[in-house]
């Protein structure tokens, strides 16, 4: 049983997701960077400015969980999980994510981040000129 509460158990998963979601993000910008596409400015503009709302999202997070004296660290990893320390306020609690669950939740946060984090204003934009 965790002793910590799941707003700080949030926190700190966001802390080991989304410097994947950077490291996924940049890759695909090498990636369009040397391709043949045509037009390429809009894709790169996409990916950069969806790493720099990933980070700035992960800049508050660093606030918070240096404010709330929490820490995460990688402590293991093979091919099916990875052992993560969870560090809360002076107790240690180890944690273990199942890899591919691990990738589906950076695929989701890249998805939001990459679109569906529009999505409100889209739909306020449709019911403004439908």
């Amino acid at each position: 049983m965790t002793r910590i509460p799941e707003k700080d158990r949030d926190m700190m998963e966001q802390a080991i997701y989304l410097p994947m979601v950077l490291v996924v993000l940049n890759r695909d910008l090498s990636v369009v960077e040397n391709s043949p596409f045509k037009l390429k400015k809009p894709y790169l503009e996409l990916i950069e400015q969806t790493m720099k709302a990933v980070q700035k999202e992960l800049a508050q997070v660093k606030i918070y969980l240096k404010k709330n004296q929490l820490k995460v660290e990688e402590v293991k990893r093979d091919d099916a999980f990875t052992m993560f320390l969870f560090l809360y306020k002076g107790y240690e609690e180890y944690h273990n994510y199942f890899n591919p669950r691990i990738r589906n939740k950076v695929q989701d946060l890249m998805i939001h981040y990459l679109f569906k984090r529009f999505m409100p204003v889209l739909e306020t934009i449709e019911k403004e000129s439908g």
